[in-house]
């Protein structure tokens, strides 16, 4: 182990994901679900903290609306912690800002950024697949923001392929109440038997901690109708506000799908390469997205990110 330098990490972003689609393939006898999604993530991120500690204690301070005692963000220091035998601890300033029980990972993202800025601030310099190992034990998401880039994610979670996508600007909303993940799993009525999607001659994961280089073309004709989010018809049965927010942006933008297990949704506002910041965009469009967002909900105009901002620090 190496020792650090460092004594604080700041302002470090935890962005969130979309499921541009999101398959269930099969299941396991163990009761988990095989999945295909299309992972990207997106500009709209919470913000940590990290402070090192000297005494090896793990503290977590909520700088927003508070969090479960011991949330992702702690598990996921711990785990470092103990798999890597390090004595030093960490202050964890976890600043809130993605909405709770959305589909979009924050929680998962949280912790991934906690791993990667740990990873920095004990002076660790563990490669990204030891890393994403930690994460798989802490939730299926964690292994894609640790990876950093869009993928194609398979299994349950820890097949991550790098692919290579437009620039996406994307309008996303999310209604008040929000739908527990168990529930849309277990849904009597879920498919669970979609076809595979990927192409012959796809690239795979070696699972050696070594990723393919990004593939551009890998479903022909990509546009943003392709596939289908298999859960998104149970939770529009367990909670109405999913249908009524995909009817309201599939009235203004022409598309509309839920992502992950809900309840936001999102359309897909552009894809034109190079496109500008929304909130550099003529006419004020992130302005016009919002003006007439219902009461209680909330929502943003997203641009995709090609790489996650701390892709550079694992290996």
């Amino acid at each position: 182990m190496t020792t650090s330098g460092l004594v604080a990490l700041h302002d470090l972003p935890a962005p969130a994901k979309l499921n541009l689609f999101l398959h269930v393939v099969g299941r396991r006898a163990d009761g988990y679900h095989l999945l295909e999604s299309l992972f990207v993530l997106v500009d709209w991120a919470d913000r940590l903290h990290l402070e090192r500690r000297d005494d090896g204690r793990l503290c977590r301070h909520d700088l927003g609306p508070p969090l479960p005692a011991d949330d992702l963000c702690l598990r996921a220091a711990r785990a470092l912690q103990t798999a890597s035998g390090s004595a030093f601890g960490a202050d964890i300033h976890v600043d809130k800002r993605l909405p709770a029980g959305a589909g979009m990972g924050g929680g998962s993202s949280d912790a991934a950024t906690v791993l990667l800025g740990l990873n920095r601030l004990w002076g660790l310099n563990w490669s990204r697949q030891r890393l994403a190992s930690i994460g798989l034990a802490l939730g299926a998401d964690v292994p894609f923001f640790i990876h950093g880039h869009s993928a194609l994610v398979t299994g349950i979670g820890e097949h991550v392929v790098p692919v290579a996508l437009p620039a996406l600007v994307l309008a996303v909303a999310k209604p008040p109440h929000s739908i527990a993940t168990a529930l849309i799993f277990g849904d009597v009525a879920l498919k669970r038997d979609s076809a595979s999607v990927i192409v012959v001659g796809f690239p795979e994961d070696s699972g050696q901690g070594t990723q393919p280089e990004p593939v551009t073309r890998w479903i022909p004709g990509w546009t943003p109708g392709f596939g289908t989010n298999d859960l998104e018809p149970g939770a529009r049965r367990h909670e109405p506000e999913v249908a009524q927010a995909a009817s309201w942006l599939q009235s203004r933008y022409g598309n509309s799908r839920m992502t992950g297990s809900g309840s936001a949704v999102f359309a897909v506002v552009g894809r034109e390469s190079g496109s500008p910041p929304p909130q550099a965009m003529p006419g004020g469009m992130e302005a016009a997205v919002l003006a007439d967002l219902p009461a209680g909900w909330v929502g943003r105009l997203c641009r995709s990110l090609d790489r996650h901002p701390l892709w550079g620090w694992a290996g």
